[in-house]
């Protein structure tokens, strides 16, 4: 029986990863990866060679048949995605879907470390004993709908986005929440640009519409409960 490990990497400072992990990464046949530029980055400061598989939301199905296939000739395949848990928010939830589809194939472990949400939420300074994670919010169709029903949900909900769309989002929060609701905004975690933006919708978005360098990287945003 094959093995896929799937493997927390660095959210962005490289000293982040577990020493599981890197072991795993050590003893792997293969490791699936989601752009091999990053992974090889990763890999050589640990001094680590094992061949790249891409995979990602566009590799198609035949990278997905070949990991299928090496699992099932009893390789040993870890998986990793850029930054974070593989899994949350990008495809490798519906490889893994896959192989438990097929019973039998291979055994799925999870070698568990950084994740943006986590990270986020344990800085943020809000209660979070229960919260919604909506992952990446949809580009167009039904986003306005969406953060109305953010504005109605009682707990705190926590999504990620682009520096592309940060600043409409915070425009589109400031609209829908009373001005009560706290709203957290965590950019660059772990690098060394890490900032924490803590306020009201509409005290967020003025930072970032006066501070348009800080409209890069990648976000986190936690809307507090009520």
């Amino acid at each position: 029986m094959g093995t896929l490990s799937v493997v927390a990497t660095p959210i962005g400072n490289l000293g982040d990863i577990t020493l599981r992990a890197l072991e795993t990464l050590k003893q792997a046949d293969v490791i699936a990866c989601e752009d091999t530029r990053v992974t090889s980055k990763l890999l050589a400061r640990y001094g680590i060679e094992k061949p790249l598989l891409i995979y990602h939301a566009r590799s198609g199905r035949l990278n997905t048949t070949r990991i299928l296939s090496l699992l099932g000739e009893g390789k040993h395949v870890a998986l990793v995605t850029d930054a974070g848990t593989p899994g949350i928010s990008d495809p490798g939830s519906e490889l893994i879907s896959l192989i438990r589809a097929n019973g039998g194939i291979a055994r799925v472990e999870a070698i568990p470390g950084p994740s943006a949400l986590a990270a986020a939420l344990s800085i943020a300074g809000v209660s979070a004993a229960a919260f919604v994670f909506l992952g990446f919010l949809p580009h167009k169709k039904g986003r306005q709908t969406l953060f109305k029903e953010i504005a109605g949900e009682p707990r705190a909900v926590v999504f990620y986005e682009s520096p592309h769309r940060i600043e409409k989002a915070l425009e589109s929060l400031r609209a829908a929440l009373p001005e009560t609701r706290e709203v957290v905004v965590c950019r660059e975690l772990t690098k060394i640009h890490e900032s924490v933006v803590k306020g009201t919708a509409q005290e967020t978005a003025a930072h970032f519409a006066a501070h348009p360098d800080e409209v890069r990287g990648e976000f986190v945003v936690i809307v507090g409960p009520c």
